[in-house]
């Protein structure tokens, strides 16, 4: 038998997508699924897809299952995270897909979610510069954004490099309608999202800002001025990010690809051939992100675009991801690096 794996808050997207790849695990053996307000129903009620488990019952956040769980995945709204973790085993491995310990600086929680600060655990982002170090072993992980992670696996090499100037960062992402939960609101409808394009939380208020900013400064050694602006694509799931910084001294474009070496070894970023432009469908159902770079001469400005699947290397693959790099596993353990496509 596997390690005992909980999913709080099955019921939605991130959720279901934990549940999908949870369920070809070698080692995680899917042991309690919690959805607090679909408590009772089954999971093939609310995913169809996921035929292997679809008699399984939804439990309830207070079932024994959970608190016997020696690995717990938190895939809950934004500030709902803290409250459950106590009633955790002390022992037990957790990674928050929420923001809730995200962020360093209480003062920039209050900013961004208002509420009290819960604290800070390590940013489970692996390919940033000696986060594997952190992450393993580690007992509690918050689990990067999905804007964030695209942004940050693009921007990371050229800041670290001193490549590009950090007071001058400008990002347009869009991403799927299952970035914005399973809530029903009118504006996520089918019929007011298809053949729509539509930017949201615009002039510095999306909440992803402050994560950005934080892991974008360490990077750059210094406070970065990031401008980002976010729109609803008329897709399901997938991000795209165009993240431009305008490139220090006599850069060329030689010395900006050269930046993305690291990542190389890597198995879940891919930097593309020069020419080749990432898409969002040959991400999808992956833990992969597809990063190209180039320079736009006339402007003096890095042009760094990134594709992820938001559910993926966004949400429910880099959670797993952590999960194996906490627990001594090889960290692409039951992680698809191959996307969809078409």
């Amino acid at each position: 038998m596997g390690l005992r794996t909980a999913v709080v808050g099955a019921s939605g997207y991130a959720g279901g997508e934990l549940v999908r790849l949870l369920a070809a695990h070698p080692v995680f053996d899917v042991s309690a699924l919690i959805a607090r307000g679909n408590a009772g129903r089954t999971l093939g009620e609310l995913h169809p897809q996921l035929v292997s488990l679809a008699d399984r019952e939804l439990l309830d956040i207070s079932a024994p299952e959970l608190a016997e769980a020696e690995l717990v995945f938190l895939a809950l709204p934004h500030g709902a995270s803290a409250a459950v973790v106590d009633d955790l085993a002390p022992e037990a491995t957790v990674i928050d897909l929420g923001a809730d310990f995200r962020l360093a600086d209480p003062a920039a929680w209050e900013r961004w979610y208002a509420g009290d600060h819960a604290g800070t655990w390590p940013y489970g982002l692996p390919e940033l510069p000696d986060a594997r170090r952190q992450l393993a072993g580690s007992q509690r992980i918050a689990n990067p954004g999905c804007y964030a992670t695209a942004v940050a696996l693009g921007l990371t090499p050229l800041l670290a490099a001193g490549l590009v100037e950090s007071n001058d960062i400008v990002v347009v992402a869009g991403s799927g309608t299952t970035g914005a939960g399973r809530q029903a609101t009118v504006n996520l409808l089918g019929s007011e999202v298809m053949g729509d394009l539509v930017a949201y939380k615009v002039g510095g208020v999306h909440q992803h800002l402050g994560e950005m900013r934080q892991t974008l400064s360490g990077a750059a050694g210094q406070p970065v001025s990031m401008s980002f602006t976010a729109m609803l694509v008329p897709m399901p799931r997938g991000i795209l990010a165009t993240c431009t910084a305008r490139v220090a001294a006599a850069a060329t474009e030689a010395d900006l690809r050269a930046a993305y070496d690291g990542y190389r070894d890597e198995p879940f970023v891919h930097v593309l051939v020069p020419g080749q432009q990432p898409h969002t469908a040959a991400t999808l159902g992956s833990n992969s992100a597809h990063l190209q770079v180039c320079l736009d001469s006339d402007v003096g400005r890095a042009v760094v675009t990134v594709a992820l699947d938001n559910l993926g290397k966004g949400a429910a693959g880099q959670a797993i991801q952590n999960a194996n790099l906490a627990l001594g596993l090889d960290e692409t353990t039951g992680l698809p690096v191959n996307g969809v496509g078409q």
